[in-house]
């Protein structure tokens, strides 16, 4: 079982969650659509290069965005991962994988 974190801001927070559940993310024993999800502040700077979603090349943003937080069985992690780069309308989403272990 692994535990993923999105930051997610706030127009796409809905969508991004419903790919990732769609495609297997948040279900704990007989229960699913489970997350956790806190609202606080980003910061991110645009490179040259870069397509930001939000915000200009070379210029500090900072955003609202929600953290979300949400348990994978091992079997679809690769799954809800492509979906979250395919929902999310960051050109390189903030996210973080931590296996869990059940002892």
């Amino acid at each position: 079982m692994y535990k993923l974190t999105v930051f997610i801001p706030e127009e796409a927070l809905e969508s991004v969650k419903s790919a990732l559940f769609a495609a297997g993310a948040g279900t704990i024993g007989d229960y699913q659509y489970c997350c956790w999800q806190v609202k606080g502040t980003g910061q991110f700077m645009p490179l040259v290069g870069s397509r930001p979603h939000i915000g200009v090349q070379d210029r500090l943003e900072t955003v609202e965005e929600w953290r979300v937080e949400m348990v994978v069985a091992k079997a679809v992690i690769e799954p809800v991962i492509t979906a979250l780069k395919r929902a999310h309308p960051y050109e390189t989403p903030a996210y973080d994988v931590i296996e869990v272990l059940d002892l």
